[in-house]
């Protein structure tokens, strides 16, 4: 332990003033009766007093308030927490005062961020039981019907066979994200970055999505006619499915006859912007920063009949962030959102 110490002198000084006033005083009402009464002694004395009262005092407060604070901070363990180091242990009241509030309000912010995630772990835990409780408890019954006499009746077999294997497609797509985000997040995923046409990727994208866009007669479009090829890098597959994925959400919650339409523009000189609009419901504005969280849903219970495994949109952050990118959302509920990205442009 070192015991180097911010020392305070205030203390001693005051006191040992006290003390020396009263001593000079009563030493020259002695000199006075005894009829002896000199200056120069009397000044004398005070100083040697002073001096002698002010280094015993400062080093005995100093040796009592020291033993006592290092045991403060042995008991709560701060000399070992990153606030504080061996040569931080001070007798000064003031400093130890700061320091210890200091702890204490970066401790409280460390315990605030860990309700957070622990609320966020029990949630997100819940989500993935729901998720996958619900196509697993489909594909079980499905089954145990079949196995109490269903089998012998061909259609209901031919048709839970059916509706089984689909709920082991829903449960492998589920894996199959939760394991692409794990991926990205580790930085275990690696990227395939090269020069691609972005309008040619876009249209490929509402070409693969055009027959479930009809089903709630959503238009899929540009905002414009793109004559020219707009050259940008990145993992052509990675921000296909960026794109897909930002689509899809729209389509979900879309309205029926509505529109979904990208637009492209120059951001800056290196980089381009996709935007994605749709005049559907909307979100609120204390839905928008937990969009991206896994599982998480603006719709409890109606967005779960439009199937898809809640991670999309999580899935959308975490190849943008890998592709050092931005996300940008707006939305107003009943008038629609808008999902925009950057890009770096070809040169």
């Amino acid at each position: 332990m070192d015991k180097t110490f911010k020392k305070s002198y205030k203390f001693a000084f005051k006191s040992t003033l006290l003390i020396t006033v009263i001593l000079t005083l009563v030493m020259s009402v002695f000199l006075y009766l005894a009829g002896t009464l000199m200056v120069w002694p009397i000044l004398a004395f005070a100083i040697i007093c002073f001096v002698c009262t002010f280094f015993i005092i400062q080093y005995r407060v100093e040796r009592f308030i020291y033993k006592r604070v290092k045991k403060i901070y042995d008991d709560l363990t701060l000399l070992e927490s990153r606030s504080f180091g061996a040569n931080q242990i001070t007798t000064d009241m003031k400093t130890l005062t700061a320091d210890i509030d200091k702890y204490a309000k970066d401790k409280k912010l460390e315990i605030e961020a860990l309700k957070i995630r622990e609320h966020y772990r029990k949630e997100f835990i819940g989500n993935v039981s729901h998720e996958l409780k619900t196509p697993l408890f489909t594909v079980q019954g499905y089954i145990s019907t079949l196995l109490e006499g269903g089998m012998e009746d061909e259609k209901i077999l031919h048709k839970y066979l059916e509706r089984a294997d689909k709920g082991v497609e829903r449960l492998i797509y589920i894996i199959k994200d939760l394991d692409m985000i794990t991926k990205l997040e580790v930085g275990d995923l690696s990227l395939n970055i090269d020069t691609f046409d972005i309008v040619e990727l876009i249209t490929n994208v509402f070409e693969l999505l055009e027959m479930k866009a009809s089903k709630k007669k959503i238009t899929l479009t540009f905002d414009m006619d793109y004559k020219h090829p707009i050259m940008v890098h990145g993992d052509k597959e990675r921000l296909q499915q960026v794109i897909s994925n930002l689509v899809v959400n729209s389509i979900k919650y879309g309205q029926i006859n509505g529109t979904t339409e990208i637009s492209i523009e120059d951001l800056i000189k290196n980089k381009v912007i996709v935007r994605v609009t749709d005049n559907g419901e909307g979100v609120e504005k204390h839905h928008i920063p937990r969009l991206f969280e896994r599982f998480y849903r603006v719709d409890k219970s109606g967005s779960r009949k439009e199937g898809g495994s809640g991670l999309g949109l999580a899935i959308v952050k975490h190849i943008l962030e890998a592709h050092n990118e931005k996300m940008y959302i707006e939305s107003e509920p009943g008038i629609g959102s808008e999902f925009s990205f950057t890009l770096e442009k070809a040169k």
